[in-house]
Parts: C-alpha cells; sequence; structure tokens
C-alpha cells in the first residue's frame, strides 16, 4: 500500500508597524488582512511581529533591534518565510535578505502571487505577468545569480554591459511587449462592450470576500466560481440577467484590497472599464466582517480613483446569516456601548438610515431577502431602461395592470 504525501504548509511570520498614520487597532487589523492573504496563497502565519515607530526604518522597514528577534526566532523555529505588510523598496529588501538569510516578501509581492494562481483566462494571466513585471523591475538586483559582465570580444573591449542592465532591458521590453498584448485585448474587450448595445449595465462591485460571485450565481443562474477565500475571481463574468420583463447585463468584476498594489490597479485598468461603463452600480458589503466601514472607505476610494464614484450605486449589505455581535447583559453599568455590540436594527439606524431607498439587507447563500432585492434592482434598472427604449411604455404599464 502507497502512503499518502501529506501536504504541508509554507510557515511564515508577519510583521507590521505602528506609526503615526497607523494605530495598533489598524496594524491588527491589517495584519489579519495579511493572514488570510497568506492562507489563501498556501501559506500559515504562526508568528505576528508588531514595532512602534514613527516611520518605517528606511533601511530595514523595522529597527534592527526588532530585526534580530525576528530572525532569532526564525531560526529557533525553522521557519523561512517573512512577510511585511507593506511595500519594501528595493533597498529595504536586500538589507533585510542580509539579515535574515531567508525569503522575504511584501504584501504587494504576496498579493501579486495570488493573482498568478488564481488568472484562468489568457487575458487574466497577462495582466497579472505584467504587473509582476513593473514590481520587478526595480527589484531585480536582489535575484542576481550569473557573471558579472557579458563576454567580451574582438571590438567588444570597452565594459561590456553588465548582466544586471541585461535583465533590466528584457524585463523592459517584456513590460513592452505585454502592454502591446493588453492593448490589443482592450480592443477586442472594447468591441464587445459595443456590441452589447444600449443594453443597461449593472456591475457588482465590492471588497474580495463579499460574496459577489455568490450573489452573480443565485441572481443569473450561472456558475461563476466561488470560494471563501480572497481573490477567489479575477476574470469578469458578464451575464444576460431578466428581472420581471426587462434584460440587463450583470457583471461580476475583481474584489478590490486595502493597500491594493498600484501596479494590479494600473494592469488591470481594463477590468474595470466594466465599472466605469456600468450605468449601476450594487457595491456589495460583508457586513458580517467587524471592519466592513473601511471596506466600504477603501472601495470608495478606488471608484474615485477610476472616476465612478458619482453613478447611481444601491449599497447591498450581505451575509445577515453571519452578522453576529457582543450583548451586554442589562445589569452591567459599566461597559459603554459600542459599534461591536450593535445589533442589525442598531445599525439601520446609524449612517445606513441616511441612504434611505438605496440600501438592501441581504444573505445570497442562504437566499434571504432576494426578492426585495430584485425588486429594487427592477425598479433602478427600469428608471435606466425607460429613458433608453421609451417605446417601450406599453410594456410596463401591461406589466403594472397584470399586477
Amino acid at each position: 500500500m502507497i502512503e499518502e504525501k501529506k501536504v504541508t504548509s509554507e510557515e511564515a511570520v508577519l510583521i507590521g508597524i505602528i506609526t503615526q498614520h497607523q494605530d495598533e487597532e489598524q496594524a491588527n487589523e491589517y495584519l489579519d488582512e495579511l493572514d488570510f492573504l497568506t492562507l489563501t496563497a498556501g501559506g500559515v502565519a504562526v508568528k505576528r511581529f508588531v514595532q512602534k515607530l514613527e516611520s518605517p526604518n528606511p533601511k530595514t522597514f523595522i529597527g534592527a533591534g526588532k530585526l534580530e528577534e525576528v530572525k532569532a526566532y526564525m531560526e529557533a523555529n525553522t521557519v523561512e518565510t517573512a512577510i511585511f505588510d507593506d511595500e519594501l523598496t528595493a533597498a529595504q529588501l536586500r538589507n533585510i535578505e542580509k539579515v535574515l538569510d531567508c525569503k522575504v516578501l511584501d504584501r504587494t509581492n504576496l498579493i501579486l502571487d495570488i493573482f498568478a494562481a488564481r488568472a484562468q483566462t489568457s487575458y487574466a494571466r497577462t495582466q497579472v505577468e505584467l504587473a509582476q513585471c513593473q514590481y520587478l523591475l526595480p527589484r531585480l538586483t536582489r535575484l542576481w545569480t550569473h557573471l558579472e559582465r557579458q563576454k567580451g570580444g574582438i571590438g567588444m573591449r570597452g565594459p561590456g554591459e553588465t548582466e544586471i542592465e541585461t535583465d533590466r532591458r528584457i524585463i523592459r521590453d517584456k513590460i513592452s511587449l505585454l502592454k502591446k498584448k493588453l492593448t490589443t485585448i482592450d480592443k477586442q474587450m472594447a468591441v464587445q462592450r459595443k456590441n452589447r448595445g444600449k443594453m443597461v449595465r449593472v456591475a457588482l462591485v465590492g471588497y474580495t470576500n463579499v460574496g459577489k460571485s455568490t450573489l452573480m450565481n443565485v441572481v443569473s443562474k450561472s456558475n461563476v466560481f466561488a470560494e471563501n477565500k480572497l481573490f477567489a475571481t479575477l476574470d469578469t463574468t458578464v451575464r444576460k440577467v431578466v428581472v420581471k420583463n426587462i434584460p440587463f447585463l450583470l457583471t461580476d468584476t475583481v474584489g478590490f484590497i486595502r493597500k491594493l498594489p498600484t501596479q494590479l490597479v494600473e494592469s488591470f485598468k481594463s477590468t474595470l472599464d466594466e465599472v466605469r461603463e456600468a450605468d449601476l452600480l450594487l457595491h456589495i458589503v460583508d457586513i458580517s466582517h467587524p471592519n466592513f466601514e473601511d471596506h466600504i472607505n477603501s472601495v470608495n476610494g478606488i471608484l474615485q480613483e477610476i472616476k465612478s464614484a458619482n453613478k447611481p450605486t444601491i449599497m447591498v449589505f450581505n451575509k445577515i446569516d453571519a452578522f453576529k455581535h457582543q450583548t451586554i447583559d442589562e445589569d452591567d453599568l459599566v461597559t459603554e456601548k459600542t459599534k461591536v455590540h450593535y445589533t442589525l436594527e442598531d445599525w439601520k439606524k446609524t449612517w445606513m438610515n441616511r441612504l434611505e431607498n438605496n440600501c438592501l439587507f441581504i444573505s445570497a447563500l442562504n437566499k434571504e431577502n432576494l426578492e426585495e432585492f430584485r425588486e429594487k434592482v427592477f425598479e433602478e434598472v427600469k428608471k435606466i431602461h425607460i429613458t433608453r427604449f421609451p417605446y417601450n411604455d406599453f410594456l410596463y404599464e401591461e406589466y403594472e395592470d397584470e399586477n
């Protein structure tokens, strides 16, 4: 009988800092997210290191003493990967590697690695490869294992071209090639979007892992891949949906994240074009997540960046089935009631109340309140549809008479 080999997860330590721009609570939230990113990438975080600094150390990100502490722990526990919660410069990366003598990753590198593993289509793979090359270009110095100079010869006795310069040139050529390839695909996708005609376009936007793909599957009766991991889907999926008597196009887009690498925003521009060209946005929020308000702000920031913040938007608070809150005992006169103790009804009375009718509470997984969701989406799509197809007014009248 052949014994099955056990697949062990790669162990890693996580490293973050507390600064004047990022307090202890935020630092811990980011490390929680980094932990989830590590898990999604196939690793497991075994220890966290946090240091309080005015600003990141320009040489080693954290102080020399703290770095030695990290090194001691990693050597004692045979951990070979260190993951930093911010993007490291080429110099920081090189200096940290000299001290730790192990694999060093930063948040950007980790996200790019997940994107590379998740990319399914040629288009997504090209986008990720471009982002990786753009990230790699200024960091080539740490990857060097070749000869210092190219071979000389007759007429080639000058200083020559160092291997690092050769590789930089190769990477720049690769970036240029990938950009051309993406431009060609972008034009094809623009034609596809144009061929969809005047049909109303609705885009699902939101933080990663909030249930966009699950909702897409329920509403469009399709089979988009959905999983409880970050960036489960990267490829934009478009489905035709008919609610009552009105057809529209529903798009599932890539999830956003805090500290989203600029390289990814740049290379995924065409994917984000689906958001730019949408007539209506459904901003999906995981209300069960303790930091969902931060997630909303992050998504709104990216929407602002791609000039889509002023589009008609419905806030859809998903995962009400998983919503939990801490209760306070009636006899407890000491504990102050904070957002941690809010029930769903309490939340509805906060700033959410100002959203008036542009606010829904659902569970895509358990199909709770989906009729209310369909009704609201129908009403909003209908408003846009009527402006494009005014001659179809009799259809709405017929439908309303029947009901």
